[in-house]
């Protein structure tokens, strides 16, 4: 067996089916909601992206972390792991394997920084904050490490989107927003649920669909197979909508009929995951993104995500504490402005955001 398929089927015993996120630890020994365990989920990404973009690492370990961070919760409870410890843990670990080595201390102080909300300056080495939270990302690293199966091989979305930029050059705001897209992925489990190039597709058209506007071609023409005809008569303002521009993605990676239904279910998850945030104050791009139509040929199932209020309300009652909040931030809302690895957004889009503390 070549290294190729040694890797491939590295990576299969990580793509589970969706109704297996019914039956992660968090549900079947710890009995906590399934909107609960998606919203810790988001969370811990967004504690992991700050940890890393403070640490300075480069996008490709932040998207090794959440990889991980992700795969963990499989195996593992989010009651018997709290979110911080494992995305500490996960960014560690991530910073030895991608080569872009930190010091265990400087990673401990930034994580009390956060956890504390201190300047970091103000943080002694010596503290004793900061040795029990570096032996806390040890120990925590040991279960991470048998957790994964030392399989620290990861493909991203990111990569793929890269080839599919230069394959078929776009507007720099669209390549902008699929790339920030791809970033707010990995605070859902896409990553757990369908191949790179799949979640790369979705980001990308939910991206074109975004900018492009509503009176544009719909996700269902975008992701149709085969292409809709451009022979059959249409209104003039939307036969340019109907050639094959909109289909690039679609067509640069050559989907079948199965893999197309993939990419319906992963921009219905995206959709749903920008649906459930607060939008409220947050710029009016997000809410255009949020009220985009899901595809039809998605698969008929009940929404993974509730709105993150209504889950922030019932997460406060004191019965419902499973992973107890450390405070880091405040609102419902798992991202903040200027915490997003990877390209910088210089156009309209902007990713999920979050009132400062």
């Amino acid at each position: 067996m070549g290294a190729t398929s040694v890797a491939a089927a590295a990576s299969s015993q990580w793509i589970f089916p969706l109704s297996a996120l019914n039956y992660t630890p968090s549900r079947t020994t710890s009995n906590i909601p399934l909107e609960k365990e998606l919203y810790d989920r988001s969370r811990g990404v967004e504690f992991l992206y700050r940890l890393g973009v403070s640490l300075g690492l480069p996008s490709s370990a932040m998207y090794t972390a959440a990889t991980w961070f992700h795969r963990f919760y499989m195996r593992y409870s989010m009651e018997d792991y709290h979110r911080q410890d494992v995305a500490a843990s996960c960014i560690f670990l991530a910073t030895k394997t991608e080569e872009c080595g930190r010091k265990l201390r400087d990673v401990a102080k930034v994580v009390c920084s956060k956890v504390s909300q201190t300047d970091i300056a103000k943080i002694p080495d010596d503290s004793k904050e900061v040795e029990e939270c570096q032996t806390s990302i040890l120990l925590t690293e040991e279960v991470l490490l048998e957790g994964l199966c030392f399989d620290f091989v990861i493909d991203s979305p990111q990569a793929d989107l890269v080839d599919l930029f230069e394959a078929c050059p776009n507007t720099a705001q669209i390549e902008e927003c699929a790339w920030s897209i791809a970033n707010d992925s990995y605070r859902t489990p896409l990553c757990l649920l369908y191949p790179p190039k799949i979640i790369a597709a979705a980001c990308y058209v939910l991206a074109e669909r975004a900018i492009e506007g509503p009176q544009s071609s719909s996700l269902d023409v975008r992701i149709a197979s085969p292409a809709p005809s451009a022979s059959l008569p249409t209104p003039p303002s939307h036969k340019s909508q109907l050639s094959g521009t909109s289909r690039r993605a679609i067509e640069h990676f050559g989907f079948n009929e199965m893999e197309l239904l993939n990419v319906a279910d992963a921009l219905s998850i995206l959709l749903e995951y920008y649906g459930a945030q607060d939008i409220q104050g947050s710029c009016q791009f997000l809410a255009s993104v949020a009220s985009i139509p899901p595809p039809h040929t998605t698969a008929h199932r009940e929404k993974l995500y509730k709105p993150f209020a209504h889950v922030v309300a019932a997460a406060s009652q004191p019965a419902n504490l499973a992973t107890p909040e450390r405070i880091v931030s405040q609102g419902g809302t798992p991202a903040q402005r200027g915490t997003t690895p990877g390209k910088l957004v210089s156009g309209e889009w902007k990713p999920v955001t979050e009132p400062a503390a």
